[in-house]
């Protein structure tokens, strides 16, 4: 009686060690989401996002690695240099024509540090779709997301189309302010830090405020929808799909990883961290219709497409097309990914121009500051093809 008595308390110390431990690493977790942006913790923070959240590795593959040959070096004018410290720049990195002629990291990062994108990797995502359509997997961008997601029927996804979706004019009900503690992106936040599932939180979103395809309205749970019809169509993770698809072929520097949550979906509407030469590789495969080297990895007809202004956006603002920004006055073939906190890959086609810059504004969202970022990138621009 004793010895039987004496395993049930060893079981439930063990069983209380263990919970401990789980409960301390979902606090951990929690507190590295409430301290992630503060002053002092935010720059060494995205280059250590792996340090703070769930993650998953997605190997580079065995191609070849896509040369970046260096350039005839480019000074950059004073109103650079000011925009860098104003705008807590961290890295900026400039090709012209496939070689680099800018390259400088600040604040103590380093080339090898693989700093999270935010919603660039909505980009990504795009380009992996792109990919899944020339396929034939996904066949009918008009066709309801239900057709291909059951479960969210009867949710505020109802009655949007693929389409819809890639262009963020799905309707749905969604608060994007990231200084509300309580807003629906920082809930989302707190359901990623804390292992929650992805999917539950878009499942259980049912509020739409217009119907599908009136009116473009930023909206990030969105990328996370395509990301489950993405699964649903190939019969894959993301993280498989996106790591055969598009980055192997794409022949990085070094392996990316995604954020996942508690089930190991990756987080598709900004969880990928990657160096700044290879943020750069996306838009010397966009700037060149989708190849790198020899490779034609994104089919150049949805690089086009994609990349065109056609969401429903208000005349006059900023263009929106499948996950790629269109900045006002932007001509043919001058697009870019951006992700918050000042987070960029900007292409200009004509030029042979691309500019990848990563960041750690927090004041990313006062007034004026993307316009200036735009104009800081045609200022770029003009200084390197001169």
């Amino acid at each position: 009686m004793k010895r039987w008595l004496l395993r049930v308390v060893i079981a439930v110390a063990l069983g209380a060690v263990a919970l401990g431990l789980w409960k301390r690493e979902e606090i951990t977790r929690l507190l590295a989401v409430n301290t992630l942006f503060d002053e002092g913790k935010i720059v060494g923070n995205f280059s250590n996002m792996n340090k703070a959240f769930l993650w998953a590795e997605l190997d580079r593959g065995d191609a070849a690695v896509t040369p970046l040959p260096p350039g005839a070096q480019v000074a950059m004018p004073r109103a650079v240099k000011d925009w860098v410290e104003a705008r807590d720049v961290t890295s900026l990195l400039v090709l012209k024509d496939g070689a680099v002629v800018v390259e400088q990291y600040y604040k103590t990062t380093l080339p090898s540090d693989r700093r999270i994108g935010w919603s660039v990797a909505k980009s990504f995502l795009s380009a992996l779709f792109g990919i899944a359509v020339s396929e034939g997997v996904i066949p009918d961008l008009d066709a309801q997301v239900t057709e291909f997601v059951p479960s969210l029927k009867g949710t505020a996804y109802d009655a949007a189309t693929i389409r819809n979706v890639l262009q963020m004019s799905s309707g749905i009900t969604f608060d994007e302010d990231y200084l509300e503690y309580d807003s629906d992106i920082n809930r989302m936040g707190r359901v990623l830090a804390l292992g929650g599932t992805m999917d539950g939180f878009a499942t259980g979103l049912t509020e739409t405020t217009r119907p599908p395809g009136q009116e473009w309205e930023y909206t990030s749970i969105d990328t996370h929808v395509l990301g489950m019809v993405l699964r649903a169509a190939t019969g894959k993770s993301l993280i498989e799909g996106m790591q055969e698809k598009l980055i192997a072929p794409m022949g990085l520097e070094a392996s990316p990883y995604y954020l996942t949550d508690g089930d190991g979906v990756a987080f598709a509407l900004g969880g990928l961290n990657l160096t700044t030469r290879d943020y750069a590789r996306l838009g010397l495969m966009f700037l060149q219709n989708g190849r790198l080297g020899e490779r034609q990895i994104v089919p150049a007809a949805w690089v086009a497409e994609s990349t065109a202004p056609s969401a429903p956006t208000a005349p006059g603002e900023i263009g929106y097309g499948y996950q790629w920004w269109i900045p006002v006055g932007a001509q043919p073939g001058q697009f870019m990914a951006r992700g918050i906190y000042g987070q960029y890959v900007y292409i200009d086609r004509s030029a042979g121009v691309v500019i990848a810059t990563t960041a750690a504004d927090r004041k990313f969202r006062d007034a004026g500051v993307s316009e200036q970022n735009v104009e800081i990138f045609r200022l770029i621009t003009r200084e390197v093809t001169q």
